[in-house]
């Protein structure tokens, strides 16, 4: 077998260290760790080739249904596709509801079984990114401006939804780089922030997250922002 191709027969056999084991062809097609990744309710399918794919002509069919119904809807754009994710986030969209997805291969006329997710409810297990930040100074202070994510949903206006639709708490901290101290100096929902009493010709860094109460979930940090002191 050369690395790009499939065993076609009906079995397919897998050499391990002193022992063969022989499984249905259409076993071996079947894709692998199928399941979501959300990231601030964008919600993607993904998953894994089978074993027995290892080059690039098997393509991949995505069905999706909520908890408790019982028929399986075929996703149109991720029908026959050779890519290994397929983006739910429209037919995910309501937040609070648990979803399924699965996904079958075909090679060359053989089709695969499904793998299906396990449950899914992007309320709880999507990942907030942290806050874009940007730092002015203002008469020797610093004026910190965060931004939120934003949802992959549009308004009646057609602009895009912010994550502080769902209630945020913003967490700013500095840190003196001569000291190398870090300290909180702001914990609410306010979007600008202004950090006083700043010691002259220092040097600091200041990092930012956001909080979501509800959830009970914080987001990674922001990037370092550093500015000197005049």
């Amino acid at each position: 077998m050369t690395p790009k191709c499939c065993f076609l027969g009906f079995l397919f056999s897998v050499l391990l260290p002193g022992v063969v084991e022989t499984q249905p062809a259409n076993e071996s097609l079947k894709p692998q760790r199928v399941h979501f990744q959300s990231r601030n309710f964008h919600n993607i399918l993904h998953w894994k080739p089978g074993q027995a794919c290892l080059g690039n002509n098997s393509v991949y069919f995505v069905q999706y249904k909520m908890y408790g119904e019982r028929q399986w809807r075929n996703k149109e754009n991720c029908w026959g596709i050779q890519e290994f994710f397929c983006d739910l986030t429209n037919e995910t969209s309501d937040i609070w509801e648990p979803y399924y997805g699965r996904v079958r291969t075909t090679l060359a006329g053989i089709h695969s079984g499904w793998t299906m997710t396990q449950r899914f409810t992007p309320w709880w297990e999507t990942k907030i990114d942290p806050p874009v930040m940007s730092i002015t100074q203002v008469n020797g202070s610093l004026l910190v401006n965060l931004h939120a994510p934003n949802l992959p949903y549009r308004d009646q206006k057609g602009e895009n939804v912010s994550m502080e639709y769902y209630e945020l708490v913003y967490r700013v901290f500095v840190i003196n780089n001569s000291l190398e101290k870090e300290q909180k100096v702001y914990e609410g929902a306010h979007r600008v922030v202004e950090i006083k009493v700043l010691s002259p010709h220092t040097g600091y860094c200041v990092v930012a997250e956001i909080y979501q109460p509800m959830l009970g979930r914080k987001s990674q940090r922001s990037r370092e922002r550093c500015v000197e002191s005049p």
